[in-house]
């Protein structure tokens, strides 16, 4: 047996209990306060910040309370995400940072997990560059933080860990989470992975393959979700189009919708992300028959040009897509879209690029997630010929938003008049009016008070300034109210 696997056994092998008490031991001798105090901070999308609900969970269980001052922890911990360039830069900036943090407190834990750690020229330079950082470890074995944390803590050297090679086909069920508090909205995620090799993007390579989890252990935690009094439920994967082929008992997507929707409460469930090529229209049929559904779809499209989507590798056609749209809203009139957008792939022309903007008008989407494009290194389109300049890239991408703000402009004052369903989430950054997001996934701001933070409220829209809605909350029954989404 290798050294690296007779570390992984020794690691492994440990009993969770016995780790998680030994580690509540050990920081209760070791903190500077009355309890450990841990500093998690999340980068990326929704399923990161999933993951981080399942590590601070398993902190909580090792006595660790949690703290938004780094300079209060014991314990500081990063969660990243490897999607785009930029956002690898500012965790290295951060990492940086714990130099001096350690050098005031040299007892302070140092880690880093997520999809960074996934990446072999990562974690190179992390050995190499940043010698301060103690614990490192891959997005497929959170669940073994117990057992890392003890090991670091008993023998002192640094850990760079991300599990066997069968790590990324397990599923482990009934971790601890914690959710922030005095959130209105979850998430929950029913499967990992992905399957289709986009040329840019390196999700599979540091999530793993498609795997899915048992419908029943869903909607358990689902059922939890919604007696715990949360209104909006957001269902998490790479691909949740994808869902239920991995299983035993393989079922669709659809299936578990229904499934799910059956529910009994008061609660709406969103979804993301989609692939377009395997959405379906059984999808809209299930979406248009349920009962707590929210009619919008983010579908991202990344592409308007037919040769850049074949480069990407995306396995669908603007025609498609289009198509897909169309059938969409032949069963739900109101649904609304978003999507994801890559501005300036490696090839890319001018004359290709307006085909995007082009697909703004024709689609004409509520909101857009636009990038620049970034290489990721291991990735197809990283050694493609690029002879765009990032000037030029920057020109496009404030070309598409000024397209994307000429759209909204025509379209936001059709709700006006209208009444809306709208989830309160709390205040807007000014701290001046209530703040909640329609069926549509638009924000609508409305003068209310406290009490009605975490409910559903009808509001009249009254006016639609730039990408918000401003309105007049009613309160007549919700039954006796009429109005479209």
């Amino acid at each position: 047996m290798s050294l690296k696997k007779q570390t992984e056994h020794a690691i492994f092998s440990q009993n969770r209990g016995d780790c998680i008490n030994a580690v509540a031991q050990i920081m209760e001798m070791r903190a500077t306060g009355a309890a450990p105090l841990a500093y998690v901070t999340t980068y990326g999308c929704q399923q990161n910040v999933a993951d981080s609900e399942k590590i601070k969970g398993q902190l909580e269980e090792m006595g660790f309370s949690f703290t938004q001052d780094p300079d209060l922890a014991d314990l500081i911990l990063y969660n990243t995400c490897a999607i785009r360039e930029n956002a690898e830069s500012k965790v290295f900036g951060k990492i940086g940072e714990l130099k001096h943090k350690k050098s005031k407190k040299p007892s302070l834990i140092t880690a880093m997990c997520g999809c960074m750690a996934e990446q072999d020229h990562v974690v190179e330079r992390v050995k190499k560059s940043y010698p301060y950082l103690d614990l490192v470890f891959g997005t497929h074995i959170i669940h073994y933080l117990p057992q890392l944390l003890f090991t670091f803590l008993t023998n002192g050297k640094r850990i760079f860990e991300n599990g066997s090679e069968d790590e990324d086909k397990q599923i482990i069920e009934d971790l601890p989470i914690k959710r922030d508090s005095g959130q209105v909205g979850a998430w929950l995620t029913i499967m990992y992975g992905c399957n289709h090799f986009c040329s840019y993007c390196i999700v599979p390579y540091v999530r793993g393959r498609e795997r899915s989890r048992e419908p029943e252990a869903i909607e358990q935690e689902f059922r939890q979700l919604v007696e715990a009094g949360y209104k909006e439920i957001t269902l998490l994967g790479q691909n949740v189009n994808a869902y239920g082929k991995t299983l035993k008992n393989p079922i669709t997507f659809s299936d578990l919708l229904r499934r799910l929707d059956r529910v009994e409460g008061d609660y709406r469930i969103r979804f993301m992300s989609p692939h377009p090529k395997d959405a379906t229209p059984e999808l809209f049929e299930t979406m248009a028959q349920s009962e707590h559904i929210a009619h919008s779809l983010h579908l991202p499209l990344q592409a308007g040009n037919n040769r850049v989507l074949k480069a990407m590798r995306r396995n669908y056609t603007r025609e498609q897509f289009l198509e897909l749209v169309e059938q969409a809203r032949a069963h739900m009139p109101d649904i609304t879209f978003t999507t994801d957008l890559i501005v300036g792939f490696p090839g890319e022309t001018y004359e290709e690029f307006l085909e995007t903007v082009d697909m703004l008008q024709k689609v004409k989407f509520n909101s857009l997630f636009t990038f620049i494009y970034s290489p990721r290194a291991g990735t197809k389109a990283a050694v493609m010929e690029d002879h765009v300049p990032a000037q030029e890239k920057s020109r496009w991408f404030q070309e598409l938003w000024k397209e994307q703000e000429a759209i909204v402009a025509q379209t936001s004052p059709a709700m006006v008049g209208t009444v809306q369903r709208v989830l309160v989430q709390g205040y807007n950054d000014k701290k001046t009016m209530l703040m909640g997001k329609t069926e549509g996934n638009m924000n609508c701001e409305f003068i209310g008070d406290d009490s009605l933070i975490g409910t559903f409220v009808h509001v009249k829209i009254t006016e639609s300034p730039n990408f918000a809605l401003k309105g007049t909350v009613l309160n007549e029954p919700i039954n006796d109210i009429t109005g479209g989404y």
